[in-house]
């Protein structure tokens, strides 16, 4: 089965993305609980610096995985689902 080459190269850049735990774990959250800021995020996700957690929405939100929302000074996240489904469907699959 010949990939469209840039499927495939979007397909790389979520599963590198999800590759690192604190993500896969931000991105389940966010298929549980939309339109989340980032203090949401943080107070949901114990020992993660504010820093460290605006990284890791950074790369989520530029492999397509994450959209984001402004809303004045904050910024809503939540996920791509045609993104998810497509590419990572574990993440709709979970029990909760």
């Amino acid at each position: 089965m010949v990939e469209d080459k840039a499927d495939i190269q979007q397909a790389v850049k979520v599963y590198k993305a999800l590759g690192e735990p604190t993500r896969l774990k931000i991105a389940l959250l966010l298929t549980e609980e939309q339109n989340l800021c980032c203090s949401s995020i943080s107070s949901k996700l114990e020992s993660v610096a504010g820093s460290t957690l605006s990284h890791h929405l950074k790369q989520l939100t530029e492999c397509g995985l994450l959209t984001l929302r402004k809303d004045g000074t904050y910024i809503y996240y939540s996920v791509n689902r045609k993104t998810a489904e497509k590419y990572a469907p574990y993440l709709y699959d979970q029990e909760v």
